[in-house]
């Protein structure tokens, strides 16, 4: 007979926020607002989809992701079992679906795991400063599906921030200096729109090489408003210049469109995401409803410091990370979890008396706006929208800090101290011993975390620590089969079957005919 069984719901619910963020909520997956969405509107949603465009659906990979979110951490579609060595209580997890998208779960998995590795393996120890290059509504649609071009443009404004660096740093007689960077290619906006914008990370000054060898780092001045400005109009021009020898902002070719050609149901999702319009619903093209809004109060671009605006184009450099910080790297490895966040947050996305859908900003608009308000097969196809296609990177290293840089493995190293080594005199030296192995190569995949790990660093939460006695949980097995989970489930009376999706049904007619905003 099975002892009692402690049911953890793996994560689901976690904030997505960084380090002291909210704690672990010990509720069924089953019963998040986003999931119960997902679960009562997705087979709706795509016939819907096929019927108004022809028969053409969404992309496999976009509908493959929907589906697989309906999976992620429940136990009837498999778990990993653990097992106390003190006390024998046990302890199921449930399997993530590892969505790239927009799944809070598996999206807070690689936050942590991309924060922790680039705070203890990467990002020297040195100050760093964030830039953030936003992009105009029109360049957003085009980029959003076209990666190669993304990542030119992406080129483009990492060229002319080293540049920047080198530049000012030549000023002060230093030549030949080096800075680096990492980029978050980052798809969404707070309401959960399509906004393709770069969150780039650099080294917060320049790297340059004595005679002998050694490497120096020189922290730079804090860049002017002026500056500021110049570099966004440098980087401005050169972005459409490109994009016009691609004849993407040809008027002549205004009309062409490869992605409506390809997947029309996704150049629907993207513009409407982009507009800030409905999808689909009862009044397709119109805009979101909002909760607090005020309709005297218009809405404006921030003006802050160190923020610069220019025909939709618009660069923000105020946030740094010295070097040496009171907490350690905590506020560095925060800054690095909020450039890697998913999407959403499901404390933030609640249910409203009529089933629509409200999300909450996490700061409000300056008209006023504190909640955006979906219904269930819009919100489906904002987050058809987020989802990246598939084999696409979307974090990036430039300068000293990409893979093939001369300098990269010393300037990781630069700051941090030296790993302890067993001393030479614990190793005896005798005829018949055997030779010393040769070091085991520290690479990546050597250092790739635990999840159980980074739930401890991000949440608080101990996995392998057993919650009745304290004694450790070791892994009995992950369980796969269906025979074997229906047992286990059945004897702990829980539900072993997953829970049905509902069958597709007529959506209420529109109120309004369908604007296309591309």
């Amino acid at each position: 007979m099975l002892p009692p069984v402690a049911i953890k719901a793996c994560h689901r619910h976690a904030a997505h926020a960084g380090v002291g963020s909210a704690a672990y909520e010990r509720r069924s997956p089953e019963q998040g607002v986003l999931y119960q969405a997902l679960l009562g509107h997705l087979e709706t949603f795509l016939a819907d989809a096929v019927d108004a465009h022809g028969g053409a659906g969404l992309p496999k990979f976009v509908e493959k992701e929907l589906r697989a979110y309906l999976s992620c951490g429940v136990l009837s579609r498999g778990f990993a079992r653990f097992r106390c060595a003190d006390c024998a209580s046990e302890r199921l997890v449930a399997l993530s679906c590892k969505g790239r998208g927009f799944c809070p779960s598996c999206g807070g998995k690689r936050m942590t795991a991309l924060g922790a590795e680039l705070t203890d393996h990467v990002v020297p120890f040195v100050p760093v400063r964030q830039f953030v290059l936003s992009l105009p509504h029109r360049l957003r649609y085009r980029l959003a599906y076209d990666h190669a071009r993304c990542i030119a443009v992406l080129r483009i404004f990492v060229r002319a921030l080293m540049s920047f660096y080198r530049k000012r740093a030549k000023k002060r007689g230093l030549r030949d200096g080096k800075s680096g960077s990492v980029t978050f290619i980052q798809r969404f906006g707070s309401a959960a729109n399509l906004h393709i914008h770069f969150h780039v990370i650099v080294l917060d000054g320049v790297f340059t090489e004595s005679a002998d060898g050694e490497l120096s780092f020189h922290a730079a001045p804090p860049p002017t408003d002026e500056e500021l400005a110049q570099l966004l109009g440098a980087v401005r021009t050169r972005t459409l210049r490109y994009l016009t020898r691609q004849g993407l902002l040809d008027d002549d070719r205004a009309d062409f469109d490869p992605l409506c050609d390809e997947a029309p149901l996704l150049a629907n999702c993207y513009a409407s995401s982009i507009g800030g319009r409905q999808t689909l619903g009862s009044r397709p093209g119109s805009p979101l409803a909002r909760l607090g809004h005020d309709p005297d109060t218009p809405r404006t671009e921030s003006k802050g410091r160190l923020q610069a605006h220019l025909d939709g184009f618009d660069l923000h450099a105020a946030l740094t990370v010295a070097a040496q910080h009171p907490d350690g790297r905590k506020p560095l490895e925060k800054l690095l979890r909020y450039c890697a966040r998913p999407p959403i947050a499901q404390h933030r996305l609640s249910r409203l008396p009529d089933g629509r859908i409200a999300l909450q900003l996490k700061t409000p608009w300056s008209d006023g706006t504190s909640h955006v308000v979906f219904e269930a097969l819009d919100l489906i196809a904002k987050l058809a929208a987020l989802i990246p296609r598939p084999h696409k990177n979307l974090v990036l290293y430039h300068g000293v800090l990409s893979a093939n840089a001369a300098w990269r493995s010393r300037v990781v190293a630069y700051g941090r101290l030296p790993q302890p080594t067993a001393p030479d005199a614990a190793i005896e030296a005798s005829s018949d011993a055997e030779p010393p192995k040769p070091p085991v190569p520290t690479g990546p995949r050597d250092r790739r975390r635990l999840w159980a790990d980074l739930m401890r660093r991000a949440f608080g939460y101990d996995l392998q620590t057993c919650p009745s006695c304290g004694g450790k949980m070791q892994l009995l097995a992950v369980i796969l089969e269906r025979t074997a989970i229906r047992k286990i489930l059945a004897h702990l009376r829980l539900p072993s079957e997953p829970p049905p999706t509902a069958p597709a049904r007529a959506s209420p007619e529109p109120e309004l005919p369908f604007d296309d905003v591309a």
